[in-house]
């Protein structure tokens, strides 16, 4: 018999302050998101929506030095050019906040620091990448290669954008400076790892045993990836823009931004509900039984929001457990992969500038062509059709029947 909750708590993912939204995070993430929180206050359920910019990481850094301009001036940017979007577009967050806030430069701070005084990390000195000729160690975004698997010559460090399987660095033939061409170099440097193989066994149970009524997209990559055999995962980065490490002998070292992001939604909601005392504490929202949680997500961020943001709130001790991670495949755009950095997309804010008014009909095409069990294709034509069938003859001429129908037998 299926559980049921008091509350539900909605994530969705923390798009990168490096640039605007587009149609594929709309279609994968915000409007399945939207649709659920919506369905759900109509419902009369209790629940919260919490959405955020992430604004650490190396996607900032690289934006803030190609236009020559500080990583602050980047993140205030995009994260006001997003929050606005959003709101134009109609996604209905309860709070829309940043990882840059105060709120949550504390809390991801005290989290890193509750596991590290309890003896919850490993620490290692292990060889990375570093470019001896800009002086930087290089996290996995940062490098490219030729794929290990399909051989495709621009490879990320952290995965391969054209067979889209996960990497690491070292996987990577001739590894560069994906900013500079630079050959790397290995040189020494200590971190703090995340065990994950000592989850491993939890896991398996929580997922592949509890969770079979996961989406097959979801169940199958936790699945593959557990059947591989998990491996320690560092948890901060040899970096200038971050969350310092609240550790003695750390400096120069930042929280690795796949830690410290998905905490942002535990600092969003204590910042929303700090706001608004009618809410209850933040804690009901993450800490208590009662209340389900739910990540909305794109396939690519399955494996942190399944398996090591789970394995670090079982870690801290404290926290609820996601019930349901709905992750949806990609957007393509004419056939072709959407490509931030080959600005290759239909961005919102252009879109809701260049076609004002015309939100829902969007939000119809994307909600009809949702990329829910494998990619799909947004072309104009579609857009136009859909609109002009589906929209204005289909579910139009239903609305004239029933208003002449109302007309003429029931005197309106």
């Amino acid at each position: 018999m299926e559980k049921q909750f008091k509350r539900t708590t909605i994530t969705s993912a923390l798009p990168y302050a490096n640039g605007p939204v587009h149609i594929g995070h709309l279609a994968g993430v915000y409007v399945p998101a939207d649709i659920y929180a919506r369905y759900l206050r109509l419902k009369g359920r209790e629940c919260l929506f919490i959405g955020g910019s992430d604004e650490h990481g190396v996607p900032v850094t690289i934006r803030a030095r190609k236009e020559g301009i500080t990583v602050q001036q980047v993140v205030d940017r995009y994260h006001t050019l997003i929050k606005d979007s959003f709101e134009r577009f109609g996604i209905s967050f309860d709070v829309y906040s940043r990882t840059t806030s105060p709120t949550h430069h504390k809390l991801a701070s005290d989290f890193f620091r509750k596991l590290y005084d309890e003896g919850k990390f490993v620490e290692q000195v292990t060889e990375q990448f570093y470019d001896e000729q800009t002086g930087h160690f290089l996290t996995d975004r940062n490098i490219k290669g030729e794929c290990p698997r399909c051989h495709a010559p621009e490879a990320y460090g952290d995965q391969c954008e054209k067979c889209g399987a996960t990497l690491s660095p070292e996987e990577l033939i001739n590894p560069y400076n994906a900013e500079t061409g630079n050959p790397l170099v290995r040189k020494a440097t200590k971190h703090w790892y995340l065990p994950l193989d000592k989850d491993q066994q939890w896991l398996e149970q929580w997922i592949l045993g509890e969770h079979k009524e996961w989406r097959s997209n979801v169940y199958g990559q936790c699945k593959s990836w557990l059947d591989g055999g998990l491996r320690p995962r560092a948890v901060t980065r040899d970096l200038e823009w971050g969350i310092p490490v609240p550790v003695e002998g750390a400096e120069g070292k930042v929280l690795y931004v796949w830690f410290d992001a998905p905490i942002g939604y535990i600092s969003n909601t204590k910042e929303l509900c700090d706001a608004h005392p009618e809410l209850g504490s933040w804690e009901k929202w993450w800490k208590d039984p009662e209340t389900r949680l739910v990540h909305f997500i794109g396939k690519d961020n399955i494996v942190f929001h399944c398996i090591v943001f789970p394995a670090m709130l079982k870690a801290h001790g404290e926290y609820i457990l996601p019930d349901n991670v709905p992750a949806n495949e990609f957007l393509n755009l004419e056939g072709n992969k959407i490509s931030t950095s080959r600005n290759y997309a239909v961005w919102l804010n252009e879109y809701l500038d260049e076609l004002p008014g015309r939100q829902d009909e969007l939000r119809y095409v994307l909600t009809a062509n949702a990329p829910e069990t494998k990619d799909n294709d947004f072309t104009w034509d579609d857009f136009q059709a859909r609109c002009n069938n589906e929209l204005v003859a289909v579910y139009g001429n239903f609305v004239n029947r029933a208003l002449q129908l109302t007309q003429k037998y029931y005197e309106g």
